[in-house]
Parts: C-alpha cells; sequence; structure tokens
C-alpha cells in the first residue's frame, strides 16, 4: 500500500442549533478577547446574532470583523489582522462561508505570528503558532471548516493559497440551521463545488490514498441524494442538514487528497470576473471531466452508482458516461447557468483565463491527465459557447 498522511481537525460538532454553543467552546479555551470574523449580508440575515449575544453575556470582550469580501483580498486579509493585534484578541471565531472562514484562518494565524501573508503563499509554509480557531459554515459547499487551506485574492487578481496543517481549526460547528435561508442559486453552486472536492479527491493523481476515498464517496452519496431537494424547499432540514455533513466529508477527503483542473481552471473566472466559487466549478466541470475521461474512466465507473443508482450501465465505458451526464444533469435540474457567456465572461477574455489557469501549478499537478495551455484553452472554449454544453463531449 502506497505511504499516506491524514489531517483533519481536533473536534467536530454537528447539530441543528449547534452555533449557539460556541460561547461553551470560547470560555473552554480561557479566553477574554475575542473576534468574530464574518461577512455584512451574513450578520445582517442574525446568524450571527446568538453566538455574539451569548459570548457578550460571558463577560467576553467581543470585536467584530463583517468587512469579508468574497474571493477574499489580501488587503481585507491584512486589516483583520491589524485589527486583532489592535484588540489583542486571544480567540477567532468566524460564522459565514468559505470566504470569511478563510480570512478567519489567516487571522488566526497572522496576528500570533511575525509572518507576512505574502511570505506564507504555497505549502507548508507557515509554520508558527496561530490563535484558538473556531468555524461555522453557513454554506454546504466550501469544507474550509475542516481543512488547511485558505485562498487569497493577491493585487494581481491572481488568487493564491496558502496550504498549511496550522490553518486546521481547533473546533468546526456544524449547523444546518444556518443554511436554511441561502437562495436556491447559491445552494445549487455551493453543493456542486463540494461535489467537486470530492471528486477531484477521489481522482487526485499525486495523494489519492484509502481514507480521502471512503470520505469522497460517502460524501457524494450524500450530495447527490439530497442537492435537488435543498433547491426545491430550501427549509427542508434533513436535506441541509446531508448536505452540510458531505460537504464537511468531502472537505476532509481535498484536505488529504487535494483538487485538481477543476479548481485551477475555477479560480481565474472568480479572481477576474467575481463569479462566485462554487459557481465558477459548476461552468468548467462538465468539460474538465470530459477532458479527464480517457485517464479517469475506471474511477468515473466507480462513482457513478454514488451519483445515479440503478442506472443499468454495465461496461466500465458506459458507467463513467452515466456518471459524467449525471452531474451535467444536477447542475441543469438546480439551475445554474451553463456557460461563460452567461456570466458575463467575453471569447476575448479566455486568453487570459487560461493564462492565469497555467499559474496554477499546485493544483494542475493533481489532475489526473496533463493539462496544457491548449488544453485550458479548449475547455473554456467549449464552456463559453451554451450550445457545446448541450453536449459535454466537445473538448477532446
Amino acid at each position: 500500500m502506497t505511504p499516506f498522511t491524514f489531517q483533519s481537525p481536533s473536534n467536530i460538532l454537528f447539530e441543528a442549533g449547534a452555533s449557539r454553543k460556541i460561547a461553551d467552546l470560547v470560555q473552554q479555551y480561557g479566553a477574554e478577547r475575542v473576534m468574530l470574523v464574518t461577512d455584512k449580508g451574513v450578520r445582517a440575515a442574525g446568524l450571527t446574532r446568538d453566538a455574539e449575544a451569548a459570548i457578550t453575556a460571558a463577560g467576553i470582550s467581543l470585536t467584530v470583523f463583517e468587512d469579508v469580501v468574497a474571493d477574499p483580498p489580501s488587503h481585507v486579509i491584512e486589516t483583520a489582522v491589524g485589527q486583532c493585534r489592535d484588540n489583542k484578541v486571544d480567540l477567532v471565531v468566524s460564522i459565514g462561508g468559505g470566504s470569511a472562514l478563510d480570512t478567519a484562518k489567516l487571522v488566526a494565524y497572522l496576528a500570533k505570528t511575525p509572518d507576512r501573508l505574502d511570505d506564507i503563499y504555497g505549502v507548508g509554509l507557515a509554520k508558527g503558532q496561530r490563535l484558538p480557531l473556531i468555524l461555522a459554515p453557513t454554506t454546504a459547499g466550501t469544507g474550509s471548516e475542516v481543512t488547511p487551506i485558505a485562498i487569497v485574492t493577491t493585487p494581481t487578481t491572481e488568487k493564491k493559497g496558502v496550504v498549511s496543517p496550522k490553518l486546521i481549526p481547533d473546533w468546526a460547528v456544524l449547523d444546518p440551521e444556518l443554511t436554511l435561508g441561502l437562495p436556491a442559486n447559491v445552494t445549487a453552486a455551493t453543493g456542486i463545488d463540494a461535489m467537486v472536492h470530492a471528486i477531484e479527491a477521489y481522482t487526485s493523481k499525486v495523494k489519492k490514498n484509502p481514507m480521502s476515498d471512503q470520505l469522497a464517496r460517502q460524501a457524494l452519496t450524500l450530495l447527490a441524494a439530497n442537492v435537488r431537494q435543498v433547491c426545491r424547499n430550501g427549509r427542508d432540514i434533513e436535506a441541509r442538514s446531508q448536505m452540510l455533513l458531505g460537504s464537511m466529508l468531502a472537505g476532509m477527503a481535498f484536505a488529504n487528497s487535494p483538487v485538481a483542473a477543476v479548481h485551477a481552471l475555477a479560480y481565474p473566472i472568480g479572481a477576474i470576473f467575481h463569479v462566485p466559487h462554487g459557481l465558477s466549478n459548476a461552468l468548467v466541470l462538465p468539460h474538465v471531466l470530459q477532458f479527464n475521461l480517457p485517464a479517469a474512466e475506471a474511477l468515473y465507473a466507480e462513482l457513478a452508482e454514488l451519483v445515479k443508482p440503478g442506472s443499468g450501465a454495465t461496461s466500465q465505458a458506459d458507467r463513467a458516461r452515466v456518471f459524467i451526464d449525471e452531474m451535467v444533469s444536477i447542475g441543469r435540474d438546480c439551475h445554474v447557468p451553463v456557460s461563460l457567456a452567461a456570466v458575463g465572461i467575453g471569447q476575448d477574455d479566455l486568453k487570459k483565463l487560461a493564462e492565469d489557469a497555467m499559474k496554477q501549478t499546485r493544483l494542475l499537478v493533481n489532475n489526473p491527465r496533463p493539462l496544457t495551455y491548449d488544453d485550458a484553452y479548449a475547455i473554456y472554449s467549449a464552456a463559453y459557447d451554451e450550445r457545446s454544453n448541450r453536449s459535454v463531449r466537445a473538448v477532446p
């Protein structure tokens, strides 16, 4: 058996209403000054209200940083770090989507160390200590609450990652009640994002391992069985719970068996055009799956029964095709936009997208099939034209 390592959070709390117990967790660390990292939309929706009230009622000083934005720019993170230091914060909590959780990870680390953000981009460069960290997601998508990864948008609109076990939180708090008000379009995009995490973890070329495999399979089973339902009925607490659990399991899987070309091609779409991350993934997913098919057919065939039980396909090639077609069907059934043109990207932009995608070497090395600039351009071209999305066989 190939040797592997596997890392995950020390503690996970999964329960409806779990976010109301955050103050109890804070008190376990003897913290006197806490920073809450979130965004204005989440706070305005009242999702942080109970946690804020409980922390304050416990006599703990609370600083709220609510200026997180999607695809967090480096200057936003640095501003939050400055406030954290100025207020002598000794524990960081985040309630929000992936951008808020990623920001909180870096705040907890950078506020404790002399490291600069520019010095820790890459794998394993953040080696210092961090403040205690509690993360509670409000979407079932990124899995950031259980990963050692934080993604940052640089001043040159490039997405860079900080990857270090130091970013794994002390507590992941999963409260499905926090996801009940998520709009259908965000639910769909984040749900597909979580599915991509499971798929890419299962097919990762470099660090694929048996623990990530099992987590990815269970995640994909839960997500495929519930994603259409949560898009139809966002108040279904059981389906929301299954999605949140699936998202976390997928996060644990790809934290140890990293993602690949789908994310590499999605990052420039988000960084340059500010398309939400989950939607960026969904737009290129069918075409990357088709591109990878010659190298990943056997693995796709193994996943087919998880996303479409009872398909009746017998040959490996047919099962792999069922898998790809079902992923396309999920996107369409959940009303996810089907082309880059539909989100305002022009054909003249494809060259820049392909150039920036090729900078994501940290991710591309994991792809089951080597991908060149010409391949990336062909995938973007297929994703650009809505007509090519009627058949995901457009990419050679």
